[in-house]
């Protein structure tokens, strides 16, 4: 029988730690980069605006992505995907990966009134999306270019019963919360106005200063400085009061068009499945950049109140619109497409 030295059992032993050590060693090296994983969010994000550049949503957006790229400490890229009344842009967001890292700006004509428009959605928005939270509500305000033989909605008015169809206005696109209040005076002043959608409010613009088109229905944002320069023409606001940042233009109301209220709001949402913990991490700085003065200032220059609701709060929010714009849009006979 072999034996086996003392001295060289005490050199197994060792080998045997050094082994385990390094076996050991080596796990950490590999739990480190999976922890470091972990921590979100961890690289740049990217939030997918429906539309075109210029427009009120993606002028919100761009403004608190700003701040709340700094809270998360990390760039936040926006990404303009106009089409089909945000369709496609809201399908893209949708059908995105639930990691955090693709987010979307959603837009209640996208959200809550589209689906009463189109005949075929690409998404749908009470399966297919997360809320985080309510970024902030504005109203709308419809505006003339000077050549435009109307100073006000009651002589807008007059004109249009003189000479029915004679007029057109452009929005950001069909089944937008502005086309819905196009259709939606059609019907309370028993007038009649050709819609002209855009892919996205900043072009909408852009032909309304050019002459292109004679009216047109807006965010505040879009077209305050102007209405304030005599570029365009401020006719009505579509709130139940007057804006502060354009006080000398009347609501619909006071002009004689009873029951016509029409807001706007912009969100933030992620695609269905997203990490409950990740949405609450969302949430919490998005709530934070919102509070911010650099957010709330701009925001009220848009004609904007910023909400930063909690995400089951938006949810109920985006349900019972679903509802009332369907309501609205049968009464408005909004054609479905």
């Amino acid at each position: 029988m072999i034996k086996i030295s003392s001295r060289f059992a005490l050199n197994n032993k060792c080998r045997r730690a050094l082994i385990a050590s390094a076996i050991a060693f080596t796990g950490i090296l590999f739990i480190i980069p999976a922890l470091a994983q972990g921590v979100y969010p961890n690289k740049p994000i990217k939030i997918i605006v429906p539309f075109a550049p210029g427009g009120q949503t993606d002028n919100m957006t761009r403004v608190f992505a700003k701040v709340l790229g700094e809270r998360l400490g990390q760039p936040i890229v926006i990404e303009n995907r106009p089409g089909a009344g945000g369709n496609i842009g809201s399908a893209i967001g949708a059908q995105s990966a639930p990691d955090g890292y693709t987010l979307l700006a959603g837009f209640d004509g996208t959200l809550v009134i589209n689906p009463h428009v189109y005949s075929k959605m690409p998404f749908d928005t009470l399966k297919d999306l997360t809320p985080i939270t309510n970024l902030g509500v504005g109203g709308l305000v419809l505006v003339a270019h000077p050549s435009v033989a109307a100073n006000d909605l009651k002589s807008l008015i007059a004109l249009l019963k003189a000479k029915p169809g004679s007029l057109s206005y452009g929005t950001a696109g069909t089944g937008s919360t502005a086309h819905l209040a196009g259709e939606l005076f059609n019907a309370r002043a028993d007038v009649k106005m050709e819609h002209v959608p855009y892919k996205g409010g900043g072009s909408a613009v852009t032909d309304v200063l050019g002459g292109h088109i004679p009216l047109m229905y807006t965010s505040i944002s879009t077209v305050q400085q102007y209405i304030k320069q005599g570029k365009l023409k401020g006719i009505a606001v579509s709130s139940p009061r007057r804006s502060s940042v354009l006080p000398d233009v009347p609501t619909f109301s006071e002009m004689g068009v009873s029951d016509f209220f029409v807001t706007s709001w912009v969100g933030l949402v992620a695609p269905a499945g997203t990490p409950k913990a990740i949405i609450d991490k969302l949430h919490q700085e998005s709530v934070a950049a919102l509070q911010s003065k650099e957010v709330r200032d701009q925001y009220a220059v848009f004609g904007f109140e910023t909400i930063g609701n909690t995400p089951e709060q938006y949810g109920s929010q985006i349900r019972e619109d679903l509802v009332r714009w369907g309501a609205m849009v049968k009464l408005a006979k909004v054609p479905m497409q």
